[in-house]
């Protein structure tokens, strides 16, 4: 039986931001399956993209107010093999802010089946662009991400 967002161990529903992807000859090994490094560039341009819908460009970012995210820590469970030409959805959720921080959640699926493929933790630390220390979360990032809450 597939492992699916409602019979993984690891189980939680999928909802967030979802960003499409597809399966490219390049992004396989010789076994003809998704490298395991690619699903790291699948969910990194998901959690672009999820940015970009908020309305940040992350170049811009750097410009004005200074600031960009680096990956502090990554923790990933590989649970199925997807393949050349496949069609993927990554999904894209904040399980946690800090003040400084943000942690995602992420999967990709397979929708043909609602295959769950791979699950990912990331930490990103918001760094002043030009000495890289940690600093905190603009105010606009903050209320983009938590609409309606005070900040």
């Amino acid at each position: 039986m597939p492992v699916t967002p409602s019979s993984s161990p690891l189980s939680r529903s999928v909802t967030g931001f979802l960003w499409p992807v597809r399966v490219y000859y390049e992004d396989t090994d010789a076994g003809g399956v998704v490298y395991y490094a690619n699903y790291l560039r699948f969910m990194e341009r998901a959690r672009t993209e999820y940015l970009r819908r908020l309305g940040f460009e992350q170049d811009e970012l750097m410009r004005d107010p200074g600031v960009l995210f680096a990956v502090r820590s990554v923790q990933v469970d590989y649970l199925l093999p997807a393949r050349f030409n496949e069609r993927l959805q990554v999904s894209v959720e904040i399980a946690r802010q800090g003040r400084a921080s943000l942690t995602f959640t992420q999967d990709v699926i397979r929708p043909a089946d609602a295959a769950l493929l791979c699950r990912g933790e990331i930490k990103v630390a918001c760094l002043e662009a030009t000495s890289f220390r940690v600093c905190a979360i603009p105010e606009s990032i903050t209320r983009a991400i938590n609409p309606g809450e005070p900040t």
